[in-house]
């Protein structure tokens, strides 16, 4: 039987849903989505499969914390934050998403999405009707099995952030995060050293756990020490050893 095509009108009431449509054939991140080991025949049925995609503008959000869960969204292009309220009202950032890595997976246990998803620039993503995943990981279990990695990756990136804000100095926190940026953007192709910031200080700030002054300070010392050049938002990742060795300082 085969899946049918999703509609953006079905899958997703927001104002901001377009119809244009996508193929996993196509589409340059497939690697990234897919399971690395999918036989000819269940590939074949995967890319019949057409996603709605939607397009954001920045600052515009794909979803906000209390929206009734319905589809994952996989990034295209563009560049995402997630964030979270606090119990006195301040926004927390808890993520920084790029093309290639999914949304809203922290929706799936409470039936509502627990944060709220923005986009830092213009931005891209796929619907991917939830439904419809399930009922693929069903008849494929490849598709299963990768779900379940990328559930598995979201544990450890968390536990990975609260060891970040737990028991890392400042210094070590801001290089732990160039360096993960690093190695994002070499997974997708870009250079690991020379790339664009679409945060701002603030929020990097938020989701380190350090006061802007602290993230501007430890910037300026780091270019200070030959570990990277700054210019605004472009950062060059002068002595990537030097950054890991922050981390054990």
């Amino acid at each position: 039987m085969r899946a049918q095509v999703a509609t953006v009108t079905r899958i997703s009431p927001q104002p901001l849903a377009r119809r244009f449509e996508s193929s996993c054939a196509n589409c340059n991140l497939r690697e990234l989505c897919l399971p690395m080991r999918i036989g000819d025949e269940d590939m074949a049925r995967v890319e019949q499969i057409v996603f709605a995609r939607r397009r954001l503008k920045r600052g515009d959000s794909l979803f906000k914390s209390g929206d009734p869960f319905n589809a994952l969204y996989a990034i295209r292009s563009g560049f995402l934050k997630t964030t979270v309220l606090n119990a006195d009202g301040r926004e927390q950032v808890t993520g920084f998403q790029m093309a290639g890595e999914l949304l809203g997976l922290d929706g799936i246990g409470s039936g509502s999405y627990n944060g709220n998803a923005v986009a830092l620039e213009d931005s891209e993503v796929c619907v991917l009707p939830f439904a419809m995943i399930e009922e693929l990981g069903r008849d494929i279990p490849a598709i299963q099995r990768n779900l379940h990695s990328v559930l598995s990756r979201e544990i450890v990136r968390d536990h990975g952030v609260m060891m970040l804000l737990g028991s890392m100095s400042a210094e070590e926190r801001l290089a732990a995060f160039l360096l993960n940026l690093s190695r994002r953007f070499t997974a997708r192709g870009y250079s690991a050293s020379d790339f664009h910031l679409r945060m701002t200080r603030e929020e990097i700030g938020s989701y380190l756990g350090l006061k802007l002054e602290t993230v501007s300070r430890l910037f300026s010392r780091f270019q200070t020490d030959g570990l990277i050049e700054v210019q605004q938002k472009h950062v060059r990742i002068r002595d990537i050893a030097g950054l890991e060795q922050q981390l054990h300082s």
